[in-house]
């Protein structure tokens, strides 16, 4: 009996040997066709790759007395329970762990979130607490308290300090988000780096009308890159966000100086990574009317795309994140949309109405 289930156990141990060899063949002819998602997302992983997710209005289910967040409460116009709040830190997990391409992201921003307490319950609750991050937060003045919030592995980043930059508009009482300014360390914290975190105002009122906002606040970024570039001239400085804006508009493209050419820039200019995805036909992060948007984007100061230096990025280093599965079908329009939570009052129970972007940072090595 002993040796016929030793030879069973054999005959087994064979089949398997081939069938890996045959799939590994396979693999390597058709190799597109088996490819996951986070496969790809995997390939030519830098050693920190930061990720950037408008996560569409993550709120906690409890009034704030403060702020305009009652269609995000139980009784509110969106009925807003427990189970979709849970859910959606589920599902907000899922897409990270995905970009992140079999390793959680060593750096992650957020806009649209209601709080502090829903970035730690994002970490409690879910598999991301394996990730050991820190947070760094800070509450806006934004009336219905959308603010922005930066994560990150405490192992692979070193916070110096952190600042916010208030946006005080002398043409308006328009109260917006603040930029979240974070300096640190990374590659084995020896060298350092600065983060901007933006959520420039929206196009509430038509793009044209609401452009002095979006131009405004992106004169007060430019001034607080400006101030590290006269004292650093090598700074490494990116700039992330939702910028309501796509690279061509002015806010970004003049007044910003975040432009498409990785070579031969001014002195001082930006390179605006994002730039190329404007010009591609169903390409962007945000669909509005049956047009894609590239309003979420990377932006980097200039020692950052020198490959001589000890950390550097490659030209397609920044790259949008789209799956199926973070799509659904566009009812109104030719092709898919992102897959939201909600549509006005309508749940779909989806992840967010915008995709997620990223950028893989490299580290030179002796």
């Amino acid at each position: 009996m002993e040796k016929r289930l030793l030879r069973y156990i054999l005959l087994l141990f064979i089949i398997n040997c081939i069938v890996a060899c045959s799939s590994t063949k396979q693999n390597t002819e058709s190799k597109d066709e088996v490819k996951t998602p986070v496969d790809e997302a995997f390939e030519d992983r830098g050693d920190i790759r930061f990720v950037f997710y408008n996560v569409e209005n993550l709120f906690d289910t409890k009034d704030d007395t403060l702020k305009a967040d009652e269609e995000f409460l139980p009784w509110g116009m969106k009925a807003w329970k427990t189970e979709r709040y849970e859910d959606k830190l589920k599902k907000i997990f899922k897409v990270l762990v995905n970009v992140g391409g079999w390793e959680l992201p060593e750096m992650i921003g957020f806009c649209e979130i209601e709080n502090r307490f829903v970035i730690e319950e994002l970490l409690r609750k879910t598999p991301l607490s394996r990730g050991n991050y820190g947070i760094i937060h800070e509450d806006s003045p934004d009336a219905r308290g959308i603010d922005l919030g930066f994560i990150y592995r405490k192992e692979a980043f070193l916070p110096l300090n952190h600042n916010i930059i208030r946006i005080n508009f002398p043409f308006d009482e328009y109260k917006t988000r603040d930029i979240l300014h974070v300096e640190g360390l990374i590659n084995n914290k020896q060298d350092s780096i600065h983060v901007f975190l933006c959520h420039f105002p929206s196009r509430r009122g038509g793009q044209v009308a609401s452009e002095p906002k979006r131009e405004y606040v992106a004169a007060q970024l430019r001034r607080a890159v400006d101030s590290i570039l006269v004292v650093q001239p090598q700074a490494r400085i990116i700039i992330t966000g939702d910028f309501n804006d796509e690279p061509t508009n002015n806010s970004i493209y003049k007044v910003l100086n975040a432009k498409e050419n990785w070579e031969n820039q001014n002195k001082g200019d930006l390179f605006n990574f994002m730039h190329a995805y404007q010009t591609k036909e169903g390409k962007g992060t945000y669909k509005y009317e049956g047009y894609w948007n590239m309003l979420d984007q990377f932006m980097v100061s200039e020692s950052l795309r020198d490959s001589s230096n000890q950390v550097y990025l490659k030209k397609n280093s920044a790259q949008i994140y789209q799956q199926p599965w973070l799509m659904q079908e566009d009812p109104e329009n030719p092709g898919d949309k992102p897959f939201r939570t909600y549509g006005g009052a309508f749940y779909y129970g989806g992840y967010s109405d915008h995709l997620p972007v990223y950028l893989d940072i490299f580290f030179r090595r002796p």
